[in-house]
């Protein structure tokens, strides 16, 4: 598998920044303008991408009533019909060229989630850089490789699937001679909360499915992406709206742009003190070693007296003789002279 994956020319994977997702979904509320609006808002915040949602509420369901169809499993959107929402909620599929060039010019990467075959066609038209398996549409296994024989990077989102699920996606994929797969770690409940995300997952994923893991985050607030990073995640996805109070399908666990701003400038500064693996000193941190503990004469010292625990002593700063040479520089004779506050060194001992 890759260890890193390109997304309209990003590197994604360990030893790079991780990669940062603004997700749109229903927040345009049915106005264009709105829309690149939010985009630009995430080019503000300092997410390297945005990504849509190409549906339309008849390519994701059926105009039914029944029980089935039915919202009634205590979320944001019990009480109507999976159509009805769809309807209320899809991204018109006439604006996405147009958002998609506009994301361009600002230097963010756009692409998109298809949720069925006719979407991954619509979006093949626009030269998508990568695609998005939604949570929901991971066990749709003839999606899956339909996207994976494009040969593009394929993200796919774990939030409702089990374990058997991850690698029959996995696989098909890899039949497909597709390896440039990323899994997020994601948690199918709207908003998450913070004892459900299990974000130790992220590092399993990587080391079971030999991908590229990271994690899509519908949690309130930024400490779980920050975690995230923390444990390993090399992409993290956040709804962005501009602001909750104007309603919509996914307003209530998506991010302001405020919000989504200060959790891009937290991760980075969570990449920066996470560092390398490093055992050595930092030009800082020499300076401060020398408050460190050494060996240093704590009284007047006579040529031929003896140390002893009275006049020598381990104490700071450290200019003198490293403490583990205490024992063994007890009941030596002085050189010469060694007056208190003298560091001490081998020349001084006899």
């Amino acid at each position: 598998m890759e260890k890193f994956v390109t997304i309209g020319g990003k590197r994604i994977g360990a030893g790079y920044p991780a990669f940062l997702v603004a997700e749109m979904s229903a927040n345009h509320n049915m106005d264009f303008d709105r829309a690149k609006e939010i985009i630009r808002a995430a080019k503000l915040a300092g997410a390297d991408a945005v990504k849509l949602q190409t549906y339309t509420a008849d390519t994701i369901t059926i105009d039914c009533e029944n029980s089935y169809f039915q919202i009634n499993q205590g979320t944001l959107w019990d009480g109507t019909t999976l159509h009805k929402l769809y309807e209320s909620a899809y991204t018109p599929w006439e604006w996405q060229k147009e958002l998609k060039d506009y994301a361009e010019t600002l230097g963010l990467v756009c692409f998109s989630s298809p949720f069925d075959e006719t979407a991954v066609d619509f979006l093949e038209e626009m030269d998508m850089p990568a695609y998005k398996i939604a949570s929901f549409e991971i066990t749709d296994i003839p999606l899956i490789r339909k996207v994976a024989r494009l040969g593009k990077p394929i993200i796919i989102s774990t939030g409702i699937a089990y374990l058997e699920d991850i690698d029959l996606a996995v696989r098909t994929c890899l039949e497909e001679n597709n390896t440039q797969i990323i899994l997020l770690k994601c948690t199918s409940a709207y908003p998450a909360k913070p004892e459900s995300m299990n974000l130790r997952t992220i590092a399993s994923l990587e080391e079971t499915f030999h991908c590229v893991p990271g994690l899509s985050d519908h949690s309130m607030g930024s400490t779980a992406a920050i975690a995230g990073v923390a444990v390993g995640a090399k992409m993290i996805e956040k709804h962005l709206t501009l602001k909750r109070e104007d309603g919509g399908p996914d307003a209530l666990f998506s991010m302001e742009a405020e919000e989504f701003k200060d959790m891009c400038t937290q991760i980075r500064i969570a990449e920066q003190a996470l560092g390398m693996v490093h055992y050595g000193l930092t030009m800082e941190q020499s300076r401060e070693r020398e408050h460190s503990r050494s060996l240093f004469a704590v009284q007047d010292i006579a040529k031929g007296e003896r140390l002893t625990k009275e006049n020598i002593r381990s104490i700071r700063p450290g200019f003198g003789m490293h403490p583990r040479y205490y024992e063994e520089i007890l009941g030596k004779v002085a050189r010469k002279e060694i007056r208190k506050g003298e560091p001490m060194h081998w020349g001084l001992i006899e």
